[in-house]
């Protein structure tokens, strides 16, 4: 628009196009008051020289792009392990922002494509301090809106959301430097949900309970923990060939210098089956944290692990809790940062915007989101409710997929043929649509061939 605009005055130059740009439009406003030019009203849309038409067709592809990772699909990769065997290191998703409700932006200037910093930019500032990585500007910002949605997040959905507690400055740097994001600009975690408004969540022994019953994960998701194996050192065991037998793909080595014993840091129950069932094997236990409590589980002052948690009422919109001095850790978050209240606590008082309250009434929905990968998992479990605002989309499809293991120099076992372009909802084992892809593509080509010949 604002290179339209300044080429409907005549301001055709390269020049031109650049210093709106960087203006971010404001440079339009300099012509007016500055400058004495005539709107030219047949012109032609066709930029007049070729540098003009390629920063045109640049532009619209950007904003296009725009559109489409904002109100409809968005492509994210997979850099962890905590979906494992359900989504792996080295997928391609597509997330759809629309099942759910595409969200509009609240943060109302930044860089288009990227999201929170600049590609390159992280490394460089940290020999150049005065640089600045962030690809947006904190203010101003917009109200939270979303679009309506034709479902809700489930139990059992795989969903990305921006992680609630994010003021990673940098990933792994350990200098102690936070940072203050935009909702909109935290980082894109990807979990499932295990626990829904008005759910009443728990753990036990490393298993999930909703309203005291055990949650039944859908026929996809393969829940793995931690176990310990003991072998017979005089029976020869070919480790590797049953790390891939049992289907280990993350995690696994020996406890001790004595290598007495295996530790399988992420083994689903059907892996555990099979390696009990193997000559040699004397004994194989998931670990469970029986410990008397862990305060880096939230909400970090109750004797909960990450095995043992709960129970907790996940918060609903227009649920009223009522508020002591045990319970405020659950809900101090969701009070002062989520709902935008003053929180002061003097003792057993409490006051929320200078006002004695006794109760709380939520103002939106929360969720509980944790990794099948349960041992190796980064989730609700250390920081708490994931709010309804957080939510970004629902992954839907992966188009390709690479292993990490394996070098490019061996790139036809380094792409994982069979999960490409396969669907990450639905029940049983995953298929690939790659083949109906190549021909599809193999019948387009060959028509435009023959169509050209006529």
């Amino acid at each position: 628009v604002w290179v339209e605009t300044i080429r409907s005055f005549g301001k055709n130059t390269t020049l031109d196009t650049a210093l709106v740009l960087l203006t971010f439009g404001l440079y339009i406003y300099y012509i007016n008051y500055t400058q004495d030019v005539m709107h030219l009203k047949d012109r032609s849309l066709v930029s007049p020289t070729k540098t003009g038409d390629t920063v045109s067709s640049f532009l619209f592809a950007i904003v296009v792009a725009t559109l489409v990772h904002t109100y409809v699909m968005q492509p994210f990769t997979i850099p962890t392990s905590s979906l494992e065997k359900t989504l792996l290191v080295g997928d391609f998703l597509f997330v759809s922002k629309f099942h759910y409700g595409a969200r509009t932006p609240m943060t109302t200037v930044a860089l288009p494509m990227v999201h929170d910093s600049i590609p390159l930019i992280p490394k460089l500032s940290d020999s150049i301090p005065f640089l600045n990585k962030r690809s947006y500007l904190r203010k101003p910002q917009l109200p939270y809106f979303r679009f309506p949605g034709f479902e809700k997040v489930e139990k059992n959905d795989i969903v990305v959301f921006n992680w609630p507690v994010d003021t990673v400055y940098k990933f792994f740097d350990k200098s102690g430097r936070r940072a203050t994001k935009p909702l909109d600009r935290r980082s894109n975690y990807v979990k499932r949900c295990v626990a829904t408004p008005g759910d009443v969540f728990s753990i036990k022994d490393g298993l999930v309970f909703i309203d005291g019953k055990e949650l039944k994960l859908s026929d996809r998701a393969r829940p793995q923990y931690t176990y310990f194996a003991t072998y017979d050192k005089n029976t020869p065991l070919d480790f590797e060939f049953i790390l891939k037998d049992i289907g280990v793909t993350d995690g696994a080595g020996f406890k001790d210098n004595n290598r007495d014993t295996l530790v399988l840091s992420a083994l689903t129950f059907e892996g555990a089956e099979k390696l009990r069932s193997i000559p040699g094997i004397k004994s194989v236990n998931r670990y469970i944290d029986k410990s008397k409590g862990d305060f880096s589980i939230f909400p970090h002052n109750k004797n909960w692990t990450s095995d043992n948690f709960g129970p907790i009422t996940i918060p609903a919109e227009g649920a009223t809790v009522q508020l002591t001095a045990e319970n405020l850790p659950l809900y101090k978050r969701i009070i002062e940062v989520y709902e935008n209240n003053d929180l002061k606590v003097n003792g057993d008082e409490i006051r929320i915007n200078g006002a004695i309250a006794k109760s709380y009434t939520f103002k939106q929905d929360y969720y509980w989101m944790m990794g099948d990968n349960r041992h190796r998992s980064e989730d609700s479990r250390y920081w708490g409710f994931v709010p309804a605002d957080h939510i970004v989309g629902k992954p839907v499809f992966i188009w390709m997929s690479l292993d990490q293991n394996i070098g490019w120099n061996k790139a036809i076992d380094k792409i994982r043929w069979e999960r490409m372009f396969t669907t990450v909802g639905g029940d049983g084992e995953p298929y690939s649509y790659f083949k109906f892809f190549l021909i599809a593509l193999a019948a387009y080509f060959g028509i435009t061939y023959f169509m050209k010949k006529k």
